[in-house]
């Protein structure tokens, strides 16, 4: 059997849901951006202008809001098809944060437990990011559990079908508008040193074409947003506001902005996309409609649920759309690294050596 595939059933007694994390109030702000920028030399001026961007919004991201919400429809998911086990949630940046999260765990006597991270696609901070914290978090604590991760889902049927159904709901009040329209699907910029060591942009190319073929058109390109080129390096573009000029220039007058990189809103979905593309688009002369993310569409999360059942279940049978199968269960050694000089950090949830 293949280190990186588990054919074996597993039993677990607990599912742990694992995301950002986003302040929820004014005063979260400041200390919320510590956690995020934490070992960066990011000078305070470029910490305040970040800063400004939650305080136009009252200091509150909907990510924890958002995150609280899809908990509450898996656990009636699991509740209703199974397994019956109970759901943790821990995050990277903001209350609840994961060690006190995994601290709850284990004096709850959970000893076995499957993570879903918040995110389908591969890249540091999508994936091994979140394994580096989760081994950060169990440090210290004694019989803490044992934890394996979800694979990947960004090619499964049910998120190729919370998808679709997002752009589709965009464009109910005119339902011809697709035929007339340029898709944009957008995603998290990376540093190109970092995206050369995942499988990100191969990933986000077969999805993107997988909905296009759904949608029934091929008028789509993969755009990025939330590039923080200013920080030292080149990142991965183009970038939205570019392509929107670009959609302008060929003529085109409609334009559908789906965050495809995104499971939920959070402030750099609603501030790049909602607030600063709109201004562009409306400087441009253009229509813009804007998919929803996946959220708790009922696709995504059985998607969730199925993928539990599968590290289950004794041989499995993987679902999976278009070229590039189904993800591996266990990450390889060599997984989503940062692009940075030195050997990575330790982290969980990796292939058995």
């Amino acid at each position: 059997m293949s280190d990186l595939l588990e054919n074996n059933a597993r039993n677990y007694d607990a599912v742990l849901i694992v995301s950002f994390g986003g302040p929820e109030g004014p005063d979260d702000v400041m200390p919320f951006l510590d956690n995020v920028l934490k070992g960066l030399n990011i000078p305070l001026r470029i910490k305040a202008r970040i800063a400004k961007r939650y305080h136009r919004f009252g200091g509150i991201s909907p990510i924890n809001t958002e995150t609280r919400a899809f908990i509450k429809a898996l656990e009636t998911e699991l509740k209703i098809h199974g397994p019956q086990l109970p759901v943790y949630w821990g995050n990277r940046n903001w209350h609840p944060f994961l060690p006190n999260t995994l601290r709850q765990m284990t004096d709850d006597g959970i000893k076995n437990a499957i993570t879903y991270v918040t995110s389908v696609f591969s890249s540091y901070s999508g994936c091994r990011k979140y394994r580096e914290d989760l081994y950060e978090a169990v440090q210290g604590i004694e019989n803490a559990p044992r934890i394996d991760k979800l694979r990947m889902g960004y090619n499964h049927p049910g998120f190729i079908e919370a998808v679709t159904d997002r752009v589709r709901e965009a464009l109910e009040p005119a339902t011809d508008l697709i035929e007339n329209s340029t898709l944009l699907f957008t995603a998290h910029s990376l540093p190109l040193s970092m995206a050369k060591c995942a499988h990100y942009q191969v990933q986000l190319q077969e999805v993107c074409d997988l909905v296009g073929q759904a949608l029934g058109t091929k008028s789509w390109e993969l755009v990025y947003q939330s590039n923080n080129a200013s920080y030292g390096e080149p990142w991965l573009e183009p970038d939205i506001n570019d392509a929107l000029e670009v959609v302008k220039e060929k003529g085109k007058t409609n334009v559908v902005i789906v965050p495809i990189g995104f499971v939920c809103d959070h402030m750099e979905v609603i501030l790049d996309l909602d607030v600063e593309a709109k201004e562009k688009v409306d400087a441009l002369g253009l229509n813009m409609a804007r998919a929803g993310t996946v959220g708790i569409h009922p696709a995504y999360v059985a998607m969730v649920r199925e993928l539990i059942v599968e590290r289950m279940s004794a041989n499995p049978k993987r679902r999976w759309l278009g070229a590039q199968g189904a993800s591996t269960d266990y990450c390889a050694q060599n997984c989503c690294l940062s692009g940075k000089p030195g050997a990575p950090k330790p982290s969980l949830c990796g292939a058995k050596t």
